[in-house]
C-alpha cells in the first residue's frame, strides 16, 4: 500500500454505489451493510448490480456485439442473465457452467465454449444445444469433433444443422507479469496451440481442412490480473499476424485484464484495453473484429464480503490475530496466489484504520488467511461485522465445503432493495450426495 497506514479505505476500491450513511457506515446500492449482516448471515457476498451492469455495458461498448463475459469468475442464475440482459455473450468452460447459463435462460447461440480437455460428453453437449462458439484448444479436440461429426452430430441452429463453428486457441509466447498459476500465455503451457513451434499453423490448416468445423478465427489469453499493456498489446500483434493472411472475421484477446485490489494499484479501463488491442490489431493490417473475454473486470470490483469477528488474539510483539467466520472455503486467491486485500470495518467507513491485524478464517490450517496485514480501527472488538472489498472474483466461484463449512449466501442490491440470488447451504445440503450406509 502507498498511502499512510492509518488511512481510510480508499473510496475507489469500492463499488460504484458505495455510500456513506448518516451513521458513518457503508451503503451499498442504497443498502445499509450492516443490516444486510443482520439479514442474510455472514459471511455474505454483496454485490452491486449498478456497477455490473455498468461495466457489462461498457465491454459491449468498447468491443461490440460477440464481446463475452468470463462466467468462471461468478456464476449463477443471476449472473447470467444480467450479463445477457447489457447485450454481452457468456464464455463457459465446463458442462455445469453451460448448464447454468442455459438454465438462466442465456440462447445457445450466445455462449462460448472454452475448456482445455473438453470430453466427448461436454462437446456433444455444446453441440446438440448449438453454442455459438468452441474454443479448440488440442488437436486431440479436433479429432473428437471429427468423431462426432462421424457419427452424425453436428451443431443444431439456424433452422437445421452444420458444422462446429470454433475459433482455435493460440498460445503467443508471451509472459504475463503475473502469478505462475495464472500465467497461461507462455510457450509452456497446457492451453492452446504454439505459435513458435509452427503448431498453431498446423492446427489452423487441419481445421480449414475438416468438413466438421467452420473456423471462424483464432483466439489468444495471456493470463489473468495482467497489469502490463505491452503483454497485451504483443499477444494481440502476433495472434493478429497469424490471422491476416488467412482473412479469418474473428479474432478473440482473450481476458485476464488486472483490476485494482488494495491501495496503490490500478489497471486500465475495458475502455482503454479494447483501445490499446484494437490498434495492435489494425496495425498488422488484419480486418478480422475484435472480440474480448471479461471476467474480473466485470465483476471483481462490483462485491465486497462481510464477515463477522469471531475471536481477536493478541501476541505481544508478533502480531494480532482477527478470525472471522469464513475463511479459505470462501475466498481461497490469498491461500493460492498470495493475494492482497484491503479490510475495513463498515461501522464507520472513514475511519482512520491505525491497528494492524492478521484475518485468518475458520479452518484448521495455518494457512488459512484471508488478508496478512490488514489495517481497522482501534476499537475492533468481538462482534464486529469486518469487510473485503473488491472480492466479487474468483472468491464464491473458487470456494469450497472444506471441513464442511457452509457455503455462503450472495446478493445483489440495486435502489435500495436486496435480492437473494444464491441462498446460504444449510446442514442438511451437506448430506444430500451422501450415499447412507
Amino acid at each position: 500500500m502507498t498511502g499512510p497506514a492509518t488511512a481510510p479505505l480508499p473510496l475507489s476500491l469500492l463499488p460504484d454505489t458505495a455510500t456513506i450513511g448518516d451513521q458513518g457506515q457503508l451503503l451499498v446500492g442504497g443498502c445499509d451493510t450492516l443490516e444486510l449482516a443482520a439479514e442474510f448471515g455472514t459471511p455474505l457476498f454483496v454485490y452491486d448490480e449498478a456497477h455490473l451492469r455498468a461495466r457489462c455495458t461498457e465491454a459491449v461498448e468498447a468491443f461490440g456485439d460477440g464481446v463475452a463475459y468470463a462466467t468462471k469468475a461468478f456464476l449463477c442464475r443471476a449472473m447470467a442473465q444480467l450479463a445477457h440482459e447489457c447485450g454481452m455473450q457468456l464464455d463457459v468452460a465446463t458442462a455445469g457452467e453451460l448448464h447454468v447459463a442455459l438454465a438462466a435462460g442465456v440462447p445457445a447461440d450466445r455462449l462460448v465454449m472454452h475448456g482445455n480437455n473438453k470430453s466427448m460428453a461436454e462437446l456433444e453437449m455444446a453441440l446438440t444445444a448449438g453454442v455459438g462458439r468452441i474454443v479448440v484448444d488440442s488437436f486431440d479436440e479436433l479429432d473428437r469433433l471429427d468423431m462426432l461429426a462421424a457419427r452424425g452430430i453436428a451443431r443444431q441452429g439456424d433452422g437445421g444443422q452444420g458444422p462446429a463453428r470454433i475459433l482455435l486457441r493460440m498460445t503467443p509466447g508471451i509472459e504475463a507479469h503475473t502469478h505462475e498459476f495464472v500465467a497461461t500465455g507462455q510457450d509452456d503451457s497446457k492451453f492452446g496451440f504454439t505459435v513458435s513451434s509452427g503448431l498453431a499453423g498446423k492446427a489452423v490448416e487441419r481445421a480449414m481442412a475438416s468438413p466438421a468445423v467452420e473456423l471462424l478465427g483464432l483466439h489468444a489469453h495471456i493470463g489473468s490480473q495482467v497489469f502490463s499493456i505491452d503483454s497485451l498489446r504483443q499477444s494481440a500483434t502476433i495472434i493478429a499476424a497469424m490471422a491476416a493472411p488467412y482473412d479469418l472475421p474473428e479474432l478473440s484477446v482473450g481476458g485476464g485484464l488486472g483490476v485494482a485490489y488494495v491501495d496503490g494499484e490500478e489497471g486500465l479501463t475495458i475502455t482503454q484495453w479494447a483501445r490499446v488491442v484494437k490498434d495492435a490489431v489494425a496495425a498488422t493490417g488484419c480486418t478480422a473484429k475484435v472480440l474480448a473475454e471479461p471476467g474480473r473486470a466485470i465483476a471483481a470490483g462490483a462485491a465486497i464480503t462481510l464477515y463477522t469477528v469471531g475471536t481477536i488474539k493478541h501476541l505481544p510483539d508478533i502480531r494480532t490475530y482477527v478470525a472471522v467466520d469464513g475463511g479459505m472455503s470462501d475466498n481461497p486467491r490469498p491461500v493460492l496466489y498470495g493475494s492482497g486485500y484491503e479490510t475495513f470495518l463498515p461501522r464507520a467507513v472513514e475511519a482512520r484504520r491505525a491497528r494492524t491485524i492478521t484475518v485468518v478464517g475458520k479452518h484448521c490450517e495455518s494457512g488459512d488467511t484471508l488478508v496478512r496485514d490488514g489495517t481497522v480501527p482501534d476499537d475492533i472488538a468481538v462482534g464486529d461485522i469486518l469487510a473485503t472489498p473488491v472480492t466479487g472474483a474468483y472468491g464464491y466461484s473458487m470456494g469450497s465445503n472444506y471441513q464442511h463449512v457452509l457455503r455462503p449466501a450472495v446478493v445483489f442490491v440495486a435502489d435500495g432493495e436486496a435480492r437473494q440470488v444464491v441462498r446460504r447451504q444449510t446442514l442438511d445440503d451437506l448430506l444430500r450426495y451422501d450415499v447412507a450406509p
